[in-house]
């Protein structure tokens, strides 16, 4: 696999006259590319707002149902569009112009989170919810995918992990201020606003990226591309998954992961509005301290990893994660919740970048958009009934038996790691 930065321009993905893309691979600080600088503040811009609707969203359902079952079910019909999106994604990343690609999302998820404010100046519409998030779920896993296969050409493979975690540690620390600003919003002016405040982050997120000069792709040697079905492309990126020791046994574990805790965002809120029974702004200040947590995993986790090696780094992260989710549903008190949900989003970061990273390193460039697709699609296949089922448990049993249970699981998923090709320390 070469890393080296192709001259060849892509079409449709020139630089402008005279200039040039930062060579990837350069020995140059990350905070000194320039292409990468822009990159990096156009997604921590773009996340700021973002973590509004993380917010807001759920606190509009349980505001105008007051059923953690709906809020549940809005975050599974998400997941599941999320899933569909994958399926097609790395076929359409690996064929287009991805600098482009990411712009349309942006301007797309700009328009669709846009209406939900304007619509809601007549009165809440709960229907309009389970519309405009799955389609922002699909346009997002294209750009997710986009964005993912992006990084490699702007910074190099030697400085994969360091640049994945910076770009955690930067939109997780934009997640400190929006989770409190949405708080404060949703209380003075209500969720509906604070959905407004992240249309207009995607806004600003495209305008950054036609700043950005990509490098052309390595691999592409001008000849025209053969022409194939998206089952095809699907399958390409299966069989190099399942070809590769690792990434397939990461692929099965994370699976089980994913099915146990996309709902934990909507069982930390219920449980700090229904079973505790504070606010609005509790619930945004409750999930920046979160965040704080990922700041501090994705900023270590380029460390750690160096001196522990993948396969410890990874499955003490998701070991600790479990045991953090087992904790959520017992914690009485604020601080506890807030400790607990730093020390999850901690842990997630660090096994997440981990693996992306790793992922990213392995894969040919031509593959990696299809190779990122399947990993996603298998990944969370499941994982939006495990929220609805997670979320319609819990309004029945209780928050703190569903969280023992999850998070007993996940500390097991980490067990099975030590019996997998995950456990070595260098896996390449």
């Amino acid at each position: 696999m070469t890393h080296e930065a192709r001259r060849a321009e892509e079409p449709g993905s020139r630089t402008p006259r005279g200039s040039r893309p930062d060579p990837p691979g350069t020995s140059r600080p990350l905070w000194r590319q320039r292409d990468f600088g822009i990159f990096w503040a156009a997604q921590t811009l773009s996340v700021l707002g973002d973590s509004f609707a993380l917010i807001a969203l759920p606190l509009l359902v349980l505001q105008a149902t007051g059923s953690l079952a709906r809020m549940g079910l809005l975050t599974a019909v998400g997941g599941a569009a999320s899933v569909l999106a994958a399926v097609f994604a790395g076929a359409l990343v690996d064929r287009v112009d991805r600098r482009r690609l990411l712009i349309v999302c942006d301007l797309v998820r700009m328009v669709l989170y846009g209406v939900i404010p304007l619509v809601w100046l007549f009165g809440p519409r709960v229907w309009l919810l389970y519309v405009v998030l799955p389609l922002c779920e699909a346009v997002g896993m294209l750009f997710a995918v986009g964005y993912v296969t992006v990084v490699r050409g702007l910074v190099g493979t030697g400085q994969l992990t360091e640049a994945n975690g910076r770009l955690n540690a930067t939109a997780a620390a934009a997640g400190v201020l929006g989770p409190v600003g949405a708080g404060v919003v949703a209380a003075w002016s209500g969720p509906a606003a604070a959905v407004g405040v992240d249309a207009a982050s995607f806004g600003v997120s495209a305008a950054c990226l036609l700043l950005v000069r990509f490098a052309a792709r390595s691999g592409d040697d001008g000849a025209p591309a053969q022409r194939t079905s998206l089952w095809q492309d699907l399958r390409a990126g299966i069989a190099f998954l399942a070809g590769h020791p690792v990434l397939r046994s990461l692929t099965a574990l994370l699976f089980v992961f994913s099915f146990l805790t996309l709902g934990l965002n909507d069982l930390v809120i219920y449980h700090l509005k229904h079973d505790l029974g504070h606010d609005d702004g509790t619930v945004g200040t409750v999930m920046a301290v979160g965040a704080l947590g990922t700041i501090t995993g994705a900023l270590l986790v380029a460390r750690v990893r160096r001196r522990l090696g993948f396969g410890p780094t990874w499955t003490v992260a998701v070991a600790v994660s479990g045991l953090a989710f087992a904790g959520l549903g017992w914690a009485g008190d604020v601080p506890a919740v807030a400790a607990l949900t730093a020390a999850f989003l901690a842990s997630v970061a660090i096994a997440g970048t981990c693996s992306m990273s790793l992922r990213q390193e392995v894969t040919p460039e031509p593959l990696l958009g299809r190779v990122t697709s399947a990993f996603w699609t298998l990944q969370y296949a499941a994982a939006p009934i495990g929220a609805a089922v997670l979320t319609w448990t819990a309004d029945r049993q209780g928050t703190a038996p569903v969280g023992l249970v999850a998070g007993g699981c996940c500390v097991l998923i980490a067990v099975a790691a030590l019996f997998t090709p995950i456990r070595r320390s260098d896996p390449n």
